[in-house]
């Protein structure tokens, strides 16, 4: 499945019904008032959230999203129906701007819903508008036109755990080992050329999200590589985990790594070093990866605490996910206020 994060959509809710003009016609009553009834309400247009959906594709190809009319009134006295709702479903994470980029609703609760057009309200019938003076109205009330707006839907993955690296660094083939996501993993860059979430579960109660986030590289804030599209998912992501390993490219450091891995994080949004993290260095089984690490680790120590692991022969797995999981717990990213180590 395709990962579409953003989406435009042209919105209208439904008119409302017309009131109708009546008048009560029975035998031997010549003379029968007004009974002419009130018109539906229009369908409102509503936005839910979906836990069952993880990327906006569904709505790619349906970016017209109209609600019907209320139906008018009728005679003796009976209202129009109301016109069924159109329900819009998204994944949690998502973002409804206006045109002009400004934030209107962020939906980041399961089932959340909010009307972002509300139906017309339905005309009233020529019963509603006599008087004493005027018993017999010809007349009625037209229906309220819809609302009609466009929107663009912005997903923002919600994850506990963000792991950031440069293409080739492992992330993929970690989240595959600690959690039942598959992502594509290969021995070239830019193998993950979408986020993958992974459920780590760390006892019968309690469990965090983990995103696989695509490789950056140098220029990233900028939009070089996969740029700007995927930087904006690790903002409402609690910890991250920089992922090192020597296989990047000749003549570079763990510690250069690292420090343009961060600095990518500054130039798009300086509040993001602010987040706790932790450094882990992959394929520490490996002798060449032993001895580069060796020359970093206590450079690489100055910054945060860091754990050489393998994904493949499990060296170091254990306290490597230990530690997110304490993380998390020091960050105050479970809702479980009783947590013992």
């Amino acid at each position: 499945m395709k990962f579409i994060d953003e989406v435009q959509l042209h919105i209208r809710s439904g008119n409302g019904g017309s009131g109708v003009v009546s008048f009560r016609r029975e035998k031997f009553v010549p003379f029968g008032g007004p009974d002419g009834g009130d018109g539906g309400r229009g369908g409102h247009i509503i936005i839910k959230v979906d836990s069952n959906l993880a990327t906006l594709v569904d709505l790619r190809y349906q970016q017209k999203q109209h609600a019907r009319n209320g139906r008018p009134g009728e005679g003796n006295q009976c209202s129009g129906a109301n016109a069924e709702d159109k329900v819009i479903r998204v994944p949690a994470g998502t973002q409804v701007l206006d045109e002009n980029g400004h934030l209107l609703h962020d939906l980041i609760h399961a089932d959340q819903e909010i009307i972002i057009a509300k139906g017309g309200r339905g005309g009233k019938g020529n019963m509603n508008f006599a008087t004493p003076s005027r018993r017999t109205p010809d007349f009625a009330q037209p229906g309220e036109e819809g609302e009609e707006l466009i929107v663009t839907l912005s997903l923002k993955l919600l994850a506990d755990v963000s792991l950031i690296g440069f293409p080739n660094a492992g992330k993929s083939t970690l989240i595959r080992t600690v959690s039942n996501a598959k992502p594509r993993v290969a021995d070239f860059p830019f193998t993950t050329i979408k986020p993958h979430l992974g459920v780590i579960r760390v006892d019968d109660d309690r469990s965090y999200v983990m995103a696989d986030m695509p490789g950056l590289i140098e220029g990233a804030s900028e939009g070089i590589g996969l740029g700007l599209r995927f930087l904006k998912h690790i903002e409402r992501t609690g910890v991250f985990v920089f992922l090192l390993t020597r296989d990047y490219g000749e003549g570079r450091g763990l510690l250069e790594d690292f420090l343009t891995l961060r600095n990518e994080l500054k130039k798009f949004d300086e509040a993001l070093l602010e987040r706790p993290f932790l450094i882990a260095v992959s394929q520490s089984d490996r002798a060449d990866v032993q001895d580069i690490l060796a020359e970093n680790l206590e450079a690489l120590g100055q910054y945060g605490h860091v754990y050489p692991f393998s994904s493949f022969s499990k060296i170091g797995l254990k306290d490597l996910m230990t530690a997110i999981s304490k993380l998390l717990m020091t960050s105050n990213r479970w809702s479980v206020e009783d947590m013992s180590w």
